[in-house]
């Protein structure tokens, strides 16, 4: 009787939930013990799972839970175990179960997720799978949150029939050491939560244009919802899709033919308009750094063989690039987008609102042929120690980052982000930009992060509850807030240079709120690691995210850590061959195709958190020992927080290498120096020999240290 009605619920669910299996082939017949493990998103979970698993399982129910009245229909016809997870004795009935071969079904979290993403994991499933010897089938539900049976009323638009998603990991078994009963309980603990972690990232889709994601979270979120604005313009989903299509029929009489297209443009959300118009059209957009020199934006549109730059005049007055704009004119086309919207003629405008009707449909007419391995952007590297490097990202690259960061940080649609973070840096593309649009979250951008006075005067108004940011900046808002300011921010997510102690500090002192450091690089789209509300370890970075495969290779000279290398869905197609143009190199190092080197000198811990510790490039060799140029730029700003630092290596006749100090400490004593070295416990070869007091340090424009800056300001001081 049962596996009718089973049959009669899976062809209900197929039909009401247009339901979508994915890796159903990896379900274990033959493994004896099973422990099936999901995500718990809705009531329709158990439902779900009861429907199209291949054998109907015991299901473990909350004592509490089976009391109410929905849940009684349920259970009625299914296989379960009422349980009360306060008591410690329900393991046993739990591993009983499991070793008499019934395959079994928990939900891990223990309840309702109540912000769609991952909540508390109890280590309860992960002791009874290990003490029973059984195999973990981990199933991502997704879809079922938006749902009228979900507890996510306010935060997600729900409905009554969503699409649903199930996906199913291979099975897998937890091991630990053996040890004392608290510490292997805490590792099969943390295995446990790893497993759910991947599996939240593996549950979202990745292998589509960036477009048809964003008209998922359309179809999911609505048409009305608010999703972009900034001073000039409040869009929701129906404004945006429809100012895309118009702009990308407008863009075709000036960039027919091209690959590549060029955009120079601030934080606005006319950017988001003209990134998605390219895509429309099947072009690349190029997001030039119009804070680098006229130099470097020729090198850039040479490179990428961009023949059309797209530009505001509004924009190049007010930031003062009519040098920049003269010099871009012998390499490109500039093109200004005000020119481009004279031509909106009424039948213009009527078909993009057309298309804008049928949006799938009218992308495929206008974009082709898209893969998700194909370029969807192209950055360049920030230059902090070299000459911008050209990074090809693909469409999988940006989605991948973006499923990432949303199995890690639980942003939700009820949030309000602000990014004041340029377009051309990854950090504010991908993270800051796209993941709260796909998320559909409202997203305030903001042209200048330089604007201390005026950024948290506008997250108090805007009643904010996500910022990004960099030290450098966040440092600046701190600074300048009125402490009830960022009342309502939950969650800073800092990125792109190193957090100083004493922003971190401030943060928390002034304002109550503990910033989220993470790591990333252009190549890899760009998060690797951050740290999260479930998980967080100050003075680290936080864990990889999930799907990043990591090895720490030995250095010369560095003994509590090496040199990190990844590999991905993440991580970059390739760099553009400046010699020979058109041509991608892409990431490889001597463990294969797909591997990238850092260049980061990486500790990982038992625990699984990322401590840097420097660029390779930014060690010093001294006598033979490897000295790190950032924890002498720490100790000096241990010594004078209130200052600027910078730390540099100089061929030495005798040491091989000595090192300089650029500070903004005018009055900077070398004794000082000495004296906070010994507080922390470093050598005498981290005091640098030189001390050079400069007005200021230079900075790009992501905030970070412009190293090739420094160095050329100090050869000029010790010329």
């Amino acid at each position: 009787m049962r596996h009718v009605l089973q049959r009669m619920a899976r062809w209900l669910c197929r039909r009401l939930f247009r339901v979508e299996l994915r890796g159903w082939e990896h379900y274990p017949h033959h493994e004896p013990r099973l422990l099936i493990v999901a995500n718990h998103v809705s009531y329709l979970d158990g439902m779900l799972l009861a429907a199209f698993l291949p054998d109907l399982p015991v299901f473990v129910i909350d004592t509490h839970v089976a009391r109410h009245w929905w849940v009684k229909p349920f259970i009625a016809i299914t296989r379960h175990i009422s349980v009360d997870p306060t008591n410690p004795h329900y393991l046993k009935t739990l591993i009983q179960h499991i070793r008499a071969g019934e395959r079994v079904a928990v939900f891990p979290e223990g309840r309702l997720s109540l912000t769609g993403a991952l909540m508390k994991i109890y280590e309860g499933p992960a002791l009874a799978a290990d003490k029973a010897d059984a195999a973990l089938l981990p199933v991502y539900i997704d879809g079922a949150q938006y749902s009228l049976l979900s507890r996510l009323g306010g935060i997600v638009r729900r409905r009554l029939l969503p699409r649903v998603r199930l996906t199913m990991l291979p099975p897998r078994r937890l091991s630990a050491p053996p040890g004392s009963s608290r510490a292997r309980r805490q590792q099969l603990g943390r295995q446990l939560d790893e497993l759910l972690v991947e599996l939240a990232y593996v549950g979202m889709k990745i292998d589509q244009p960036l477009f048809l994601a964003l008209l998922e979270a359309r179809e999911r979120h609505g048409d009305g919802r608010i999703v972009l604005e900034d001073a000039q313009q409040r869009l929701d989903f129906r404004a945006l899709l429809t100012r895309a299509f118009i702009l990308a029929e407008l863009l075709e009489p000036d960039c027919a033919g091209q690959r590549n297209v060029g955009l120079l443009l601030p934080n606005a959300a006319t950017t988001v308009i003209a990134l998605l118009a390219l895509h429309l059209r099947g072009w690349v957009p190029v997001l030039l750094n119009f804070t680098a020199g006229s130099h470097d934006l020729r090198a850039a549109c040479r490179v990428a063989q961009v023949r059309t730059v797209c530009t505001s005049r509004a924009f190049v007055a007010a930031a003062n690039l009519d040098g920049h704009i003269a010099a871009l004119d012998e390499q490109a086309r500039v093109l200004f987008l005000e020119d481009v919207q004279a031509r909106a003629t009424l039948p213009a405008r009527l078909r993009g609102l057309l298309r804008a009707r049928l949006p799938a449909r009218s992308f495929r007419h206008l974009a082709g042929t898209v893969q998700a391995d194909d370029p969807a952007v192209i950055l360049f590297t920030s230059g902090s120690e070299r000459e911008p490097r050209g990074v090809a990202l693909s469409h999988r690259n940006l989605l991948a980052n973006i499923a990432q960061i949303r199995a890690v940080l639980d942003i939700t649609p009820r949030d309000v982000v602000l990014n004041t973070l340029p377009p051309f840096h990854a950090f504010g593309l991908t993270a800051a930009t796209l993941t709260p649009l796909l998320l559909g979250t409202r997203l305030i951008l903001y042209p200048s992060p330089l604007h201390y006075h005026v950024i948290p005067e506008l997250a108090y108004e805007r009643h904010v509850t996500v910022l990004f940011g960099t030290n450098t900046f966040l440092m600046g808002y701190g600074r300048h807030a009125d402490p009830y300011d960022f009342f309502n921010v939950r969650l800073v997510v800092m990125g792109a240079e190193a957090l100083r102690e004493e922003t971190r500090r401030l943060w928390v002192e002034k304002f109550g709120i503990r910033i989220s450091e993470g790591y990333g690089l252009t190549e890899t789209s760009p998060v690797l690691a951050v740290n999260s509300r479930r998980h967080h370890r100050g003075g680290t970075v936080g864990k990889l995210l999930p799907g990043v495969e990591h090895e720490v290779e030995a250095v010369e000279g560095i003994a509590d850590g090496g040199l990190l290398c990844v590999r991905g869905a993440n991580v970059m197609l390739g760099y553009l061959a400046p010699e020979q143009p058109g041509r991608l190199l892409p990431p490889r190092t001597e463990r294969g195709l797909g591997w990238y080197d850092t260049g980061d000198i990486a500790r990982i811990d038992a625990d699984g958190f990322v401590t840097l510790l420097g660029r390779v490039k930014r060690f010093a060799k001294l006598g033979g020992e490897m000295i790190s140029l950032a924890t002498v730029e720490q100790l000096a700003a241990g010594c004078w927080p209130e200052h600027q630092h910078a730390a540099l290596n100089r061929p030495d006749p005798v040491k091989g290498e000595h090192i300089v100090l650029l500070t903004t400490r005018q009055d900077a004593d070398h004794q000082e120096l000495i004296e906070a070295a010994r507080r922390m416990g470093l050598g005498e070869l981290y005091i640098p020999r030189q001390v050079l007091a400069v007005p200021e340090i230079p900075l790009l424009g992501s905030g970070k240290p412009d190293y090739p800056g420094i160095r050329r300001l100090a050869e000029d001081l010790m010329a």
